[in-house]
C-alpha cells in the first residue's frame, strides 16, 4: 500500500498552557498528511475540488497518544493507505520524534462529488491504482 512521510515542526501556537501540544493539532496534522499524500500521488486535493468538484470528506477519525510533544519538536508523520474500497478508504498515521513513537491514528474518508450537493461516488480507478 501507498506510504508517505510528512514532516512538521511544533510551533508555539500548537501548545497549550502546560507547554505540550494541544490534542486537536494531531487531527489537523493527520488531515495535512493525507492531503500531502494525494499531492505526492499527483492528485492535489485542491485541484480535484477546483477542477472536478471532488473531495475526500472525513467519516471517522481516531488518535491514540503515547508521549507528549513540545514546542520546537520535529516530528515525522508516516501515512499509509490501509484499506481502499469502492467509495471509501482508510489511512493510518504514525507520529514519531526520532525513533520514539508519539501517537498513532487513522482517518476513514469517502470519495465524494460536490457537483450537486455532497454525494459519495466511486474512487476513480486511476487514483485507486496509485493508492494500492
Amino acid at each position: 500500500m501507498l506510504k508517505n512521510e510528512y514532516k512538521v515542526t511544533v510551533r508555539w501556537g500548537d501548545t497549550d498552557a502546560a507547554g505540550i501540544v494541544f490534542y486537536p493539532n494531531f487531527y489537523k496534522w493527520m488531515d495535512e498528511a493525507t492531503h500531502e499524500l494525494f499531492k505526492t500521488m499527483g492528485f492535489p486535493t485542491t485541484d480535484l475540488f477546483t477542477n472536478k468538484q471532488m473531495s475526500i470528506p472525513l467519516l471517522e477519525t481516531h488518535c491514540q497518544f503515547k508521549s507528549p510533544l513540545f514546542f520546537d519538536d520535529e516530528i515525522c508523520i508516516t501515512t499509509t493507505v490501509e484499506i481502499v474500497k469502492k467509495k471509501v478508504f482508510k489511512v493510518n498515521h504514525l507520529f514519531t520524534r526520532g525513533d520514539q513513537e508519539i501517537a498513532e491514528g487513522y482517518e476513514l474518508r469517502a470519495w465524494a462529488s460536490f457537483e450537486s450537493g455532497v454525494k459519495a461516488i466511486e474512487i476513480p480507478e486511476e487514483i485507486k491504482q496509485k493508492m494500492v
